[in-house]
């Protein structure tokens, strides 16, 4: 479950109402979830807890899929999964998976947005990308002149702008999936203690040490 509680039509928010009826048809999205694309559907209504919220990343999602948006939906599709891939968000990188499809990236293409870096089927515009997208999750904007300059190779200062700005939305999405535990992003943190058999609790390098009895 969500880490946050949820709101549903009887919120009474007729924007997300709207939305629902899109996603859910007349079932409850609360009591009967499920959407079209496999996944739960709680994004939505734990967004709908704060009505404003829910109304801000919505307009934010029509605003990169605007058809007055100079930058290619390629290209934009590059940078939004490969941004939920290295936040590592299931839910953020699983749906752009099936977006990056929609616009025409091929299955080559993403099946290596991963390991793009060793990959031979990307252009150099599309490359460009990939390692600016890295640098700015993974680097948190510590972009090189170099990836700045392929950049601005291939694409105008608007197209740029709009890449920044959606890339880096994309990545606040996949932190806030995985903090609150949204949609695919509801797991248990799989680094824990494995428990030694019987319960010990000795230092694991113990039997490194040079200082026991009876060594020197």
């Amino acid at each position: 479950m969500p880490r946050l509680k949820q709101a549903g039509r009887e919120a009474g928010n007729p924007f997300a109402n709207r939305i629902f009826d899109l996603l859910f048809g007349d079932r409850d999205p609360i009591e009967s979830p499920g959407t079209a694309t496999g996944t739960p559907g709680n994004w939505w209504t734990v967004f709908n807890i704060v009505p404003d919220a829910f109304k801000h990343t919505t307009e934010g999602f029509q605003f990169y899929r605007s058809k007055e948006r100079k930058l290619d939906p390629k290209l934009r599709e590059l940078g939004q999964t490969r941004a939920g891939f290295t936040v590592g968000s299931q839910f953020v990188f699983s749906q752009h998976c099936k977006a990056s499809r929609d616009v025409g990236l091929t299955e080559a293409q993403i099946d290596a947005i991963p390991h793009w870096q060793t990959a031979d089927c990307y252009s150099p515009i599309e490359r460009a990308v990939l390692a600016y997208t890295d640098e700015l999750v993974l680097q948190r904007g510590r972009v090189s002149d170099g990836t700045f300059n392929a950049l601005k190779q291939g694409l105008s200062d608007e197209e740029i702008l709009e890449l920044t700005y959606t890339t880096c939305t994309y990545m606040m999405h996949a932190i806030m999936s995985r903090a609150l535990r949204l949609e695919y992003d509801d797991v248990d943190d799989r680094i824990v203690e494995v428990p030694a058999p019987g319960g010990d609790s000795a230092d694991v390098m113990a039997m490194v040490d040079t200082d026991k009895k009876g060594e020197k």
